[in-house]
């Protein structure tokens, strides 16, 4: 408890002295960056031409400012960017003209793509409430292709902690298309205000971020700095209404859903399994701040496979959340504590450790602004009970009060409980609670934040708590931030994630908690040369450390030096040397021969990475590591090959080699991934996407061929094949074959 006691009051300190070292600050973009927008009567046609008589009478914006590679100066006439904006009683109707020729980047023609942003991209970035603490972004292409994204305040530095404020898997139905010419392209949007959570505020925050990939660059049109990225809510401009935004009617939607799936698994030889579902999501908006999301009989597989990867630590991979219902303002119950640590993670719900699913038959949650300055967020889901596992009530509440500034007081309760034979259990449970205070400057260059927590559980009273530390700070050439977490031996968080809080014991073939405390720290001096072929130059450090918290036992560490050259073609190279500490609390198998031992190892390793141009047709990444691993030797080899058939086509070719070789009797082994991965678009409606994953550490050989095609926005037939071989023993191990149609009705 002293120690608990300590970090709370370092924590205060630190809060104190930033809000009076850094409580004046410059003017706020939304004084010097004002847009008034303005009704239409006129119907407007989303076909990315602007010829309506409404867009040659709207006022423009067309002064962007560079935010990457520099953000002291506006951009060059030949790469500026027009927007008008202008509404009517349904949409937000959004007009861009992006000079610059060509070639452009056009990396997929699908809805949402991984690539989206290394190419040549406009983005709308909307704050309707005006509290910098949460927002919503519409990014469209050259070719059309939409992208949106919901974001909180944690939206990162460019280069360095990239934070996790985005939340991409968000979806809304919105309107865009595009037109492209010689020396321009052309974009129109519509946004329903369905599509935006929004008050009576007649000021909203607003900027536009442009990416433009012949110069590499991005653009905005309130200026950001460097450091940050573009949707940065912190240096928004004011988009003034000439009167309050009209109230969306009706804000209803409905997603039903139905499939057919046929499953055969060889290595229970058991028949094959016929397993035809219904049923529907709904999302309701209660006000136009407040969602409430319903859900019933939930399909929550996973359309889109996992990409799985090569893991040489003594803990699990997680895995992102891309189920429906749990992605609207996902920030509210998820951005507490540190990553890795959270007390609450999504896709421990519904999923087995596995990654299976277990049936759940309703669930609800609602989420959003009660007030100007108050989000909250309250969830239940009822799972079904099956042969291995009881029925689980799974309840959540959690709320963002912001205090001043963009400072803000959060807290969170989360409970499991079994549920069977028609009644809640009084010894199987689990509960986590806690508190925190967030602040931020106005300019989002420091940030402090303190949180306490605990856990409730049956008979387990005592090293039941957990308490945490952060504090960042980021100029143009600083970047420093720095963490700190504990958790106690009784701290159990049944709907959360730790990555080390249970370790497993090889031989005996069990998984033991053990409570740690972990800490974090990187700092980084950039320096941005004349040279014009050069972004810049980042010398930087990482210090990791893990120890339990009972005994003190330093578990894991690192410190590693870090050299990064940015160039201005895209290409970068990185070399990094690192130390590394271990101490095995149980004895641990990387290969089939015997366990290594209990005791503390300690390892050099070196690494380099290039990554090519990624604006050509071609482009690729190579990374070599070499070093010790505990008492032994690895070597790694990872390259990732990718070819662009702009705008149809991308074929890409994964492959990692790893050779661990350890002193007798601990043996050695040899791990080999390989993930090809073509995705054909035949439209921007209509794609195939087929992954291959040969993955010698697991044992298997699979393949998930996906065939989607969105007859309406956000509505979507998938026909999916996946198929599961054994590597050593070469032979089928499971079969399936799933076709499910989805649609987005909108009331």
């Amino acid at each position: 408890m002293a120690r608990s006691i300590g970090i709370c009051n370092i924590s205060l300190l630190l809060l104190t002295c930033s809000l009076h070292l850094f409580g004046q600050e410059g003017a706020s973009n939304q004084e010097n960056y004002t847009y008034n927008i303005f009704k239409t009567s006129e119907k407007i046609v989303v076909d990315g031409k602007l010829n309506e008589p409404v867009w040659s009478e709207t006022a423009k914006v067309g002064e962007f400012w560079y935010s990457f590679p520099v953000d002291d100066r506006m951009v060059e006439k030949e790469f500026q960017t027009e927007v008008k904006l202008t509404y009517d009683e349904r949409f937000i109707y959004v007009g861009a003209i992006c000079h610059g020729p060509g070639p452009l980047v056009i990396p997929s023609l699908k809805r949402d793509n991984n690539q989206f942003w290394g190419g040549d991209v406009f983005s709308v970035v909307f704050d309707a409430v005006n509290e910098r603490t949460n927002g919503v972004g519409f990014g469209v292409n050259p070719a059309g292709v939409q992208h949106d994204t919901q974001f909180g305040a944690n939206t990162g530095t460019r280069g360095g902690n990239s934070g996790s404020g985005f939340n991409t898997a968000w979806d809304n139905k919105w309107t865009a298309n595009s037109v492209q010419y010689p020396d321009f392209w052309v974009t129109e949007i519509a946004i329903p205000f369905k599509s935006i959570r929004y008050g009576d505020k007649t000021v909203w925050g607003m900027n536009f971020v442009r990416g433009v990939s012949k110069t590499n660059s991005w653009h905005t049109w309130a200026p950001v700095p460097v450091q940050l990225t573009g949707v940065d809510l912190g240096f928004t401009g004011a988009l003034i209404w000439d009167e309050k935004p009209p109230k969306a009617k009706g804000n209803i939607s409905v997603i039903p859903y139905a499939l057919g799936s046929g499953f055969k698994d060889y290595e229970e030889k058991e028949a094959l399994d016929y397993n035809p579902e219904i049923g529907m999501d709904a999302k309701i908006a209660l006000n136009s701040n407040l969602t409430l999301d319903l859900t019933l009989n939930p399909d929550f597989s996973q359309v889109d496979v996992d990409e799985q990867v090569t893991n040489l630590t003594t803990v699990n991979i997680r895995f992102p959340e891309r189920r429906l219902f749990f992605i609207e303002n996902t920030d509210i119950f998820s951005e507490f504590a540190i990553p890795p640590m959270r007390p609450f993670f999504s896709r421990k719900i519904g999923l087995d450790d596995d990654g299976n699913a277990i049936p759940i038959n309703f669930g609800g949650r609602l989420s959003g602004n009660i007030t100007k300055d108050l989000r909250v967020g309250v969830m239940n889901l009822q799972t079904k009970g099956v042969e291995e596992f009881d029925g689980q009530n799974y309840s959540s509440f959690a709320f963002n009060q912001r205090v001043f500034g963009r400072t803000i007081l959060k807290g969170y309760f989360h409970n499991r409980q079994a549920y069977t034979n028609d009644e809640f259990s009084t010894t199987d449970y689990n509960r986590t609670y806690g508190a925190e205070i967030d602040y931020r400057n106005q300019n989002g260059s420091l940030r402090v934040n303190g949180g306490y927590g605990g856990s409730l559980n049956d008979g387990i009273s005592e090293d039941d708590k957990t308490y945490h530390a952060v504090f960042s700070y980021n100029s143009r050439s600083i970047s420093f931030y720095t963490n700190f977490m504990s958790v106690g031996d009784g701290y159990i968080p049944d709907m959360g994630f730790m990555t080390r809080l249970y370790h497993y014991d090889a031989t005996n073939d069990t998984t033991i908690r053990r409570g740690y405390s972990h800490g974090f720290t990187r700092f980084a001096y950039i320096r941005y040369p004349k040279n014009k072929k050069i972004n810049n130059h980042r010398f930087g450090f990482r210090n990791i450390f893990d120890y339990t918290t009972r005994d003190q036992i330093l578990f894991a560490g690192s410190l590693s030096g870090i050299y990064t050259l940015n160039l201005a073609n895209t290409s970068s190279v990185e070399l990094e040397f690192g130390h590394e500490l271990a101490e095995l609390l149980f004895p641990f198998d990387f290969t089939d021969a015997e366990p290594l031992p209990i005791g503390k190892y300690t390892w050099r390793v070196f690494g380099a990475k290039y990554e090519s141009d990624s604006r050509k047709a071609f482009f690729y990444t190579i990374g070599v590591e070499a070093g010790g691993f505990y008492n032994g030797e690895r070597q790694q080899l990872s390259v990732d090959l990718n070819y662009r058939h702009q705008p149809w086509g991308n074929f890409a070719v994964r492959f990692v080699q790893n050779e661990l070789n350890f002193p007798d009797p601990y043996g050695s082994e040899s791990l080999t991934l390989i993930g090809p991965k073509v995705e054909i678009n035949f439209s921007r409606n209509l794609y195939w996407t087929t992954f291959l994953q040969y993955n010698t550490q697991r044992d298997n050989f699979n393949i998930n061929s996906r065939f989607q095609w969105q007859f309406k926005p956000l509505s979507n037939i998938y026909l999916v094949y996946t198929d599961n071989y054994a590597i050593e023993e070469w032979g089928p191990k499971n079969r399936g074959l799933v076709l499910k149609l989805n649609y987005w009705l909108n009331l």
